[in-house]
């Protein structure tokens, strides 16, 4: 690790991680157009942002950064993989791990691996239903789309906030800090589908202001405590249906149970994926 590279990861230990999330929202949320309007500018540049794709391009338009970030890109720009048992990319991102789940550890990166239990929120009853399934780490860089999509059709039973840090996750933080996904604020939703139990884990990082999902909002329940919400109505998403965003970018993970889901050989760990491509195949039970 180099020089730089340390003296990253060190900061991070002592940065007010929450308060700097806050005001980087606050400064996202700005409509004076003299501000906004060169933030998205510079944004584009930095990033390389392909403007063509998003449903519209006229960086004038959005009232804000953050309208900005979560823009939707044009429906023929994010083909979904057709097929009942493809599993596609939830998301546009760097695809960092995909592999199985040895007993009840994942991979993180070289040396280091969490639990579980540990990244579920501390449930075992959540934990078992994954215990040697299969796993997939999408990371979000700044540049990308930003909004969350499902990765097979199912009906949504749970959804579990657990309170926590906000350390980054880009590939350094993830390579020397130990168990960043487990240690984070995230959001974890428990789906019913017809490769079995299926769990979205949407991870938050630093300067990450909140976390949306269609069907509850901004999740930020009082005082930061770890809540859930259990859904007796169904409601059914569909394959490729957006399930939320994030409000400045993070990391996606999904899980599903032992034997339910054979991952495509030709899809690579650090490869660029997009939203809707294809992953694996739910196998049968």
């Amino acid at each position: 690790m180099s020089l730089r590279q340390r003296l990253f990861v060190l900061m991070q230990y002592t940065l007010p991680q929450h308060l700097l999330s806050r005001l980087t929202g606050r400064i996202a949320l700005i409509s004076a157009p003299w501000f906004k309007t060169r933030l998205i500018r510079w944004f584009i540049r930095r990033y390389h942002v392909d403007m063509r794709e998003a449903r519209d391009e006229n960086i004038q338009d959005y009232a804000h950064f953050n309208a900005f970030f979560i823009r939707r890109l044009k429906a023929e720009c994010r083909p979904v993989a057709a097929g009942n048992d493809v599993i596609v990319s939830p998301a546009d991102g760097l695809l960092s791990q995909a592999g199985d789940i040895h007993e009840a550890r994942l991979f993180q990166a070289k040396g280091h691996e969490y639990t579980l239990k540990a990244l579920l929120g501390g449930n075992e009853k959540h934990a078992a239903a994954f215990h040697n399934g299969s796993f997939a780490t999408v990371y979000l860089s700044p540049g990308d789309y930003h909004r969350v999509h499902m990765p097979a059709t199912g009906v949504l039973r749970e959804m579990v906030y657990v309170p926590g840090k906000l350390f980054s996750v880009n590939q350094t933080t993830v390579s020397h800090i130990p168990g960043v996904f487990a240690r984070n604020e995230r959001v974890i939703c428990f789906f019913d589908t017809d490769a079995g139990p299926m769990a979205i884990v949407l991870v938050g990082a630093m300067i990450v202001a909140s976390v949306e999902t269609v069907w509850a909002g901004v999740v930020n329940p009082p005082g930061r405590k770890m809540t859930s919400l259990r859904y007796a109505s169904p409601l059914r998403l569909e394959k490729g249906d957006e399930l939320g965003h994030f409000h400045l970018g993070s990391t996606v993970i999904v899980l599903f149970g032992e034997q339910r889901v054979r991952w495509n050989n030709a899809v690579l760990e650090g490869k660029t994926i997009r939203y809707g491509e294809a992953l694996g195949r739910a196998t049968a039970p």
